[in-house]
């Protein structure tokens, strides 16, 4: 294994601060190696905050930062409509749409477009996000567009600023919601408990957020809603729907922990599909693209008993 010998610049620092700068990892992941025995400092465990001295002997796995190479080629994203200036896509549930940070592995949208386009690189105010506009969570399927030029970008970036993409979505919800249509107004903001969205009531601190449905069809125990939303925050239909008691099926986050007359499903995916995105193109024109139903949530949805 890698020996450390400490030397004028590193004594004195605590022994997790020194590995950091060694292995070039986060200070969380060596600080597990370290209370795990992994790194040794004079044959002995340490502390995460233990100072070393001058020639001490820190012993260390041998540990790659270089992400490996991803394997994209088998996977499958269809393309709905594209031009000189962008692409509309249909996103297939399990996909990110971009990776986190430089050390994440995962094949996302984002990979597969720079492999095809190589020009996307270069757009956007992102390297980790080149081209794309808005997103949508790994476990949801659906519309959604990437830009392929900066011009492109940036318009399409006001359009969003400005609210005037439409974005509509299919779900389907626990329970039987108590009106045909309606608009859900919860603010949301993210829970320093919870660690995830949650919708905020009267003068709680969070962000606007405006959920319109409508009931497409009555099941028992569930219900089918099309929905339009005028605002984008982070998990936005599944928190708001869990805030009126109606949680999305599927989700294993957002969810109530006893539902009454109603078996919890596990479909490995949300049954939540962006289906149509409204946009105005580089002439001016507004389109329209609409992605159908995929076939896993169709059959979900036809195998479930009616009223």
């Amino acid at each position: 294994m890698p020996k450390l010998i400490v030397d004028e610049t590193q004594q004195k620092k605590r022994i997790d601060q020194v590995m950091v700068e060694v292995l070039e990892i986060s200070r969380a992941k060596i600080q597990t190696l370290i209370k795990s025995g992994e790194i040794t400092l004079n044959d002995k465990i340490a502390k995460p905050h233990t100072p070393v001295q001058l020639n001490d002997v820190v012993v260390y796995p041998k540990i790659s930062t270089k992400p490996p190479k991803q394997e994209v080629s088998n996977i499958e994203l269809p393309i709905l409509y594209e031009d000189d200036d962008l692409i509309v896509i249909n996103k297939p549930a399990g996909l990110i749409v971009h990776r986190t940070n430089e050390l994440d592995v995962r094949p996302s949208v984002a990979d597969l477009l720079v492999k095809k386009y190589k020009g996307i690189k270069k757009v956007g105010d992102n390297p980790l996000r080149p081209g794309i506009m808005h997103r949508l969570d790994r476990e949801v399927s659906g519309v959604m567009v990437i830009a392929k030029t900066q011009s492109m970008f940036d318009d399409l970036k006001k359009q969003f600023q400005n609210r005037t993409v439409e974005k509509k979505y299919t779900t389907l919800v626990y329970g039987k919601l108590p009106k045909e249509h309606d608009v859900i107004k919860f603010a949301i903001a993210r829970s320093k408990s919870q660690g995830r969205m949650v919708a905020r009531t009267g003068d709680q601190e969070g962000k606007e957020a405006l959920t319109e449905w409508d009931v497409v069809e009555r099941l028992k125990n569930k219900t089918l809603v099309d929905v339009k939303i005028h605002t984008g925050r982070t998990h936005q239909i599944r928190v708001h729907f869990l805030a009126i008691d109606h949680p999305v099926v599927g989700d294993r986050l957002y969810r109530k922990k006893n539902m009454r007359h109603t078996k919890e499903k596990n479909l490995g995916r949300l049954f939540l599909h962006a289906r149509s995105l409204s946009i105005r193109l580089a002439d001016g024109k507004k389109k329209t693209i609409s992605a159908p139903l995929p076939k896993e949530l169709k059959a979900v949805l036809d195998a479930l008993p009616r009223k």
